[in-house]
């Protein structure tokens, strides 16, 4: 049994890191807490007439995300274009976080087999789009792929071709602007899950006469599962928030959650609505974390 002393030293301890860590909380309070809680309540609350909003309880935004009003009849109907937003966000997230890994997963492995020098060269170039703004690369995608662009003036230059295909402002578009920008985020943590691989457990599977893909499936899977779960997460989450990408390569035809929270502070004049998709947003961004957490607790064998 601990002595009176004791326990008073613990909660003397205690207490010390509580007041040691109580200026990091209050700015966490403050600065993350309280925009979110603001965003919260003005959910709840009635729109203004230029803006803002009024301070009348009303759960209007949070009907509008599913349904919309008819303004003759006062009906509720299903809102079919909030859910294509939804949808066409969740889709072209989870289609950017599967090509990501299919590009993003070799990549890390020849990275990592490398020597050295050759490594951290690789890396380098790697990370050297982190180095410009977003803004920028995509606008360097737009000039790709738009219809005088240089994917389809060469096209048309050799000959596969007799009109422009039409790329820009498509799905295929922000899917491909996505892809890019966050590519890099998926190939650090699997290269960080490569780099610290036992290259004898390959041997060891190929002694046992194990063929390349059971290698693949029950070996080198299963041990950079964690650097897979994580690079997913890393790309899902900004795919699911991403704003400039949509913007500038679906044009605004093809707009994502986003771009659909903007116009409702901007031109809709809605901000209880924007407000209520932006706490939807979180809780989706959450669940992903959750999953997450789940995932990574149990590849640590803790609950």
């Amino acid at each position: 049994m601990t002595s009176a002393a004791e326990q008073a030293a613990d909660r003397k301890a205690r207490r010390a890191g509580w007041l040691l860590s109580a200026p990091a909380l209050f700015l966490l309070i403050i600065a993350a807490s309280g925009p979110l809680i603001i965003i919260l309540i003005y959910s709840f609350l009635e729109p203004g007439k230029y803006g803002n909003v009024e301070w009348v309880f009303s759960t209007d935004a949070w009907v509008g995300i599913l349904y919309s009003r008819d303004i003759f009849d006062g009906t509720y109907k299903l809102a079919d274009a909030h859910l294509s937003i939804f949808w066409r966000s969740v889709k072209l997230s989870l289609y950017t976080t599967l090509f990501a890994f299919v590009f993003g997963f070799p990549t890390a492995w020849f990275i990592a087999t490398r020597s050295p020098r050759m490594r951290t060269a690789l890396l380098f170039l790697i990370t050297i789009p982190f180095w410009t703004n977003l803004l920028v690369r995509t606008f360097a995608i737009n000039q790709i792929i738009r219809n005088e662009g240089v994917l389809n003036t060469f096209l048309l230059w050799i000959g596969v071709i007799d009109d422009p295909i039409q790329l820009i402002y498509t799905d295929f578009a922000v899917f491909l602007g996505m892809t890019y920008v966050y590519l890099p985020l998926m190939v650090l943590p699997l290269f960080a899950a490569f780099d610290r691989f036992d290259m004898r457990l390959l041997e060891a599977g190929y002694d046992l006469y194990a063929s390349r893909w059971q290698v693949l499936r029950k070996i080198v899977f299963p041990v950079v599962k964690p650097g897979v779960i994580a690079g997913s997460i890393l790309v899902f989450i900004p795919s699911m928030g991403a704003f400039v990408t949509p913007r500038i390569l679906g044009g605004g035809r093809n707009m994502m959650i986003g771009n659909f929270i903007d116009l409702q502070f901007g031109a809709g004049r809605n901000w209880p609505l924007g407000a209520a998709l932006s706490v939807t947003l979180l809780v989706i961004v959450a669940v992903a974390l959750a999953v997450y957490v789940r995932f990574a607790n149990r590849d640590n064998g803790h609950g």
